[in-house]
């Protein structure tokens, strides 16, 4: 991309937005585009057409998306599954429309198989059921997959795919009612010091493994995408390190400095028993994170809670 180029960042508000927006300030990149939910409906056909048609983006990096834990998945479920779908789709087929040189659609690791073999390879797609919980969403980002693929297959389109493992970082959503396990936990916790409660309630029995990426090396990943990587096939993003909820709990116990007890509810759901993704083929194109799990949630603890 040259440094001069139009970029489009959907979602440069969330997490993963405006960790990209970051990344790209960083390497010199001055000519972004960036509208808020409030000045463009993504959803809305005939508005994402319009913009397209004024900004005329040269690339597109497609972050935007409904999301949430667990609890949220699993209650606003068509929410998910339409929203995500009708982003995706519209901002697709018009980069498609309008020329866009190269486009990379954020998809997520929920989209594997609840059982599939672990580490997660690529290959392993719809080669089984879904986590229950979270399967509105998991199809919305398989669908923008294909999309993505489907488009460069018909069209000769430059779009590719990029699978995070479980994100956290700055601009994450500590709101319990629909926040993921981390941030959540962080909260939690952080309230129960403040307060001096006793015992803060973890969901689930705390067996589940799953693999964390701080959104800064994703969006240092995602740029290298964009920059070395042309292929058809979507391409797994992640720490290649696992931990289970309970020693995760601990872990965010220690750091907060949380002196009470965890109590830890089995019958809330665990959601998908294991998850821990092959990046091998992301790592052979030349990009590794650097920022380890603690150092990130002692990072993204002092800016969000301390300071």
């Amino acid at each position: 991309m040259d440094k001069q180029a139009r970029i489009f960042v959907a979602g440069h508000r969330g997490m993963v937005g405006s960790a990209l927006v970051r990344k790209l300030q960083q390497n010199g990149y001055t000519r972004l585009i960036l509208r808020t939910k409030e000045e463009l409906d993504l959803r809305d056909q005939q508005a994402v057409k319009q913009f397209f048609e004024e900004t005329k983006p040269e690339y597109v990096f497609l972050a935007a998306a409904r999301v949430g834990g667990i609890h949220a998945n699993n209650t606003y479920r068509a929410e998910f599954l339409y929203d995500n779908l009708m982003i995706e789709a519209n901002v697709i087929h018009q980069s498609y429309v309008h020329g866009v040189k190269k486009l990379l659609f954020l998809g997520s690791s929920c989209i594997y198989p609840k059982h599939a073999p672990q580490p997660l390879k690529e290959s392993y797609l719809l080669t089984g059921p879904l986590e229950p919980t979270n399967e509105p969403y998991a199809i919305a980002k398989i669908a923008g997959i294909k999309l993505c693929e489907n488009y460069r297959q018909q069209y000769s389109c430059n779009f590719i795919s990029a699978m995070p493992a479980n994100l956290y970082g700055p601009n994450d959503n500590y709101y319990l009612e629909d926040s993921h396990v981390l941030p959540a936990l962080l909260r939690k916790m952080h309230e129960a010091k403040m307060h001096g409660l006793p015992r803060v309630e973890v969901w689930g029995s705390g067996t589940p493994l799953r693999e964390f990426l701080h959104v800064d090396d994703l969006a240092a990943a995602c740029l290298h995408l964009m920059q070395h990587y042309n292929g058809s096939a979507f391409v797994n993003v992640g720490s290649g390190e696992e931990i289970s909820i309970r020693d995760l709990a601990y872990l965010i116990k220690e750091i907060t400095g949380y002196t009470g007890e965890l109590a830890f509810d089995a019958s809330m759901p665990d959601g998908t028993p294991r998850k821990l993704m092959d990046s091998t083929v992301m790592h052979q194109l030349g990009w590794l994170p650097v920022i380890t799990l603690r150092e990130g949630i002692v990072q993204v603890y002092r800016e969000t809670f301390v300071s």
